[in-house]
């Protein structure tokens, strides 16, 4: 008997089950991949709302606005309501005044009828305690809104404000410290 010599031919390429395994092993890096960005960006777009809304740009306008005035504020008369809703800081008009000539008063104003959050304000305008009526006002600015709670203390020189603003998804607390050092 002759023995006739199998030849073990093997078709080049992948087979069927091989082809389905690689398949399979894409599929499931490409969703990962995809859910780990798609994930990052939810959390990058969160930081950048939290980062840019608009209590966040309020309340730094608002600290910056609070600082400003009081630090050029005359240490020598400063009138705080009982409350604390509002405070009046008293300026020198230009380097060469001698006398307080100006002031600034910053406010809360509450909610009106159709609106679900406050104000807080800033009137500014000329100062003459020697008139019947002191107070000449020149403008009121608003500072900022979506304010909830608004506080202002004062503590030998220093003054300070605590402001709470909500726009309903976030709600930001807004404390500022400034002295009195004008003279």
């Amino acid at each position: 008997m002759q023995h006739i010599a199998k030849k073990n031919y093997r078709s080049k390429g992948f087979t069927l089950i091989e082809l389905i395994m690689a398949i399979a092993m894409s599929v499931i890096v490409m969703l990962g991949v995809g859910i780990a960005l798609v994930d990052s960006h939810r959390g990058w777009q969160r930081t950048y709302d939290r980062s840019y809304c608009d209590v966040m740009t309020d309340g730094y306008v608002a600290r910056r606005m609070f600082d400003a005035t009081v630090r050029e504020a005359s240490s020598e008369v400063c009138l705080l309501d009982v409350a604390g809703r509002w405070i009046e800081v008293y300026l020198y008009a230009n380097d060469s005044s001698t006398e307080v000539d100006r002031y600034a008063r910053f406010y809360y104003q509450p909610a009106g009828e159709n609106e679900a959050k406050g104000y807080l304000n800033l009137q500014y305008g000329n100062w003459n305690p020697d008139s019947p009526y002191p107070r000449d006002v020149v403008g009121t600015q608003r500072v900022c809104s979506n304010v909830s709670f608004c506080v202002f203390r004062k503590a030998g020189y220093s003054v300070s404000m605590i402001l709470t603003l909500d726009n309903g998804s976030q709600n930001v607390v807004v404390t500022s410290s400034s002295v009195m050092h004008s003279q």
